[in-house]
């Protein structure tokens, strides 16, 4: 697993190892070890999944009393994520 590091020091790109063979695909896309090590110090507690279609846009959420870790995932096509440093 490779972690880059953006301009705002708790938003990380995680880019897993992809392993193919002839059956099709492995990834490993959670382990908690790697992922402390590459600076998600995050205990993930809750895992959703939601399919959009082109163009939607989904909230942007603050949380003060509970913040929470966002891990997102991209099956097919691209996604436009924003983050904000306030």
């Amino acid at each position: 697993m490779k972690f880059d590091r953006t301009e705002i020091p708790d938003v990380i790109i995680v880019k897993p190892e992809v392993i193919n063979d002839h059956r099709g695909f492995f990834m490993e896309s959670y382990h908690i070890d790697k992922f402390s090590i590459g600076g998600i110090k995050s205990i993930f507690v809750q895992d959703n999944y939601a399919r959009s279609i082109k163009n939607t846009i989904r909230g942007l959420h603050f949380q003060v009393m509970c913040p929470q870790a966002k891990l997102l995932r991209c099956l097919k096509g691209s996604i436009f994520d924003v983050a904000v440093d306030l």
